[in-house]
């Protein structure tokens, strides 16, 4: 009998068979982390979006993160909460809230960002710095 963990050969010759697996594979492993600090992956995408480009209106947040604008209202609960982003409310319409990156909350991305870099590092262990860069490349392409 075959080994009951095998993966079958007909997946093995699927590219996106084998992205998804490492996908996730590298998703739950910054999940547990995340967890760990009571976190989940889109704390982390928020906090990466207001260090990377800045203020954000919080439904142009959601938007850009694809996510559902109560579910990010949550985070953004959470994470003013912790002092890592401000909000203040658009005084043109007050329904709107800015949501910005606080001193705190650029140093905690940082930390977060060294979790996901290890965890990077550890999946993609088996390669060499040459072929990392190529498949980042490659999927830089094919994510458009």
């Amino acid at each position: 009998m075959a080994d009951p963990n095998e993966t079958p050969p007909a997946l093995l010759e699927l590219t996106t068979y084998l992205l998804s697996r490492v996908g996730k594979d590298a998703r739950n492993r910054l999940a547990e982390l995340l967890a760990a600090d009571g976190l989940r992956l889109h704390h982390h995408a928020a906090l990466a979006a207001l260090a990377d480009f800045g203020p954000h209106t919080q439904r142009d947040l959601a938007t850009r993160l694809r996510l559902d604008p109560s579910d990010l209202a949550k985070a953004a609960d959470q994470l003013a909460a912790a002092g890592w982003l401000d909000r203040t409310r658009d005084p043109a319409d007050r329904r709107r809230l800015t949501l910005t990156l606080t001193p705190a909350g650029a140093a905690r991305f940082a930390e977060l960002d060294a979790l996901a870099r290890d965890v990077q590092d550890t999946v993609l262990a088996p390669l060499t710095a040459a072929e990392r860069a190529t498949l980042h490349g490659l999927l830089l392409r094919v994510h458009g």
